[in-house]
């Protein structure tokens, strides 16, 4: 069964914008760890962000966990806004990558859009609701990802991508039980690490896809 709602295929510039996006935001949050006042839920009164210590949500927040008032707030959050409209952009044009359009891909676009459009309101004071929501569809978006990867024998990007998944779980499983919630801040960016490394191999996958499809129409008599 084919789905004619998905977008139309893009110029294949338009893919420099999520790259951008992804650099900005690694940009804007090391400005916002290095304005960050101070204060971690494991140790309250250590002094700035601490790679060790601090999770990369606690940047977002008023004020600190010290109590002092947060400007590191404002380059977390437009990070955050950059990063999510990038991969919004991004996968709202990843059906192109697929020649087959199908029920499941129309799945993958539509959980991987509404991820990542929940994953903005982090800043509203509904973290651990937002958490759940969006780690749920974003999940359903990555599985459907995964069997489009699959049957269009994109071996490599299937194989990192179930890897970010299995981190993620990981990450998620450790968030709500507890269990070596010591470790979670670390295995947090460990997590925002891979994820950020997939997109970018599956933005320069699909601009490439879209280059050679542009060259060959070119040559075509």
């Amino acid at each position: 069964m084919k789905i004619d709602i998905l977008p139309v295929v893009p110029k294949p510039y338009v893919l420099f914008i999520p790259l951008v996006g992804m650099v900005l935001f690694v940009v804007l949050y090391i400005l916002a760890a290095l304005n960050y006042p101070g204060g971690s839920w494991i140790v309250l009164d250590q002094e700035g962000f601490n790679f060790w210590n601090n999770y990369l949500c606690d940047l977002l927040d008023r004020n600190a966990i010290n109590g002092e008032l947060n400007p590191a707030r404002f380059f977390a959050r437009t990070s955050l806004g950059v990063l999510c409209i990038s991969l919004v952009l991004l996968w709202y044009y990843l059906p192109a990558l697929f020649a087959n359009k199908s029920v499941n891909l129309f799945i993958m676009w539509l959980a991987g859009l509404m991820a990542l459009i929940i994953t903005m309101s982090l800043t509203s004071g509904t973290h651990d609701i937002t958490v759940r929501v969006a780690g749920f569809l974003g999940a359903i978006g990555f599985i459907s990802c995964f069997i489009e990867l699959f049957k269009a024998k994109y071996y490599k990007l299937l194989f990192f991508g179930v890897l970010c998944l299995l981190i993620f779980l990981t990450n998620y499983y450790i968030y709500e039980t507890g269990t070596f919630l010591r470790s979670l801040p670390v295995i947090q960016k460990i997590t925002f690490v891979c994820f950020i490394t997939w997109f970018v191999f599956m933005d320069l996958t699909l601009y490439k896809k879209l280059k050679n499809e542009g060259s060959s129409i070119d040559v075509d008599p």
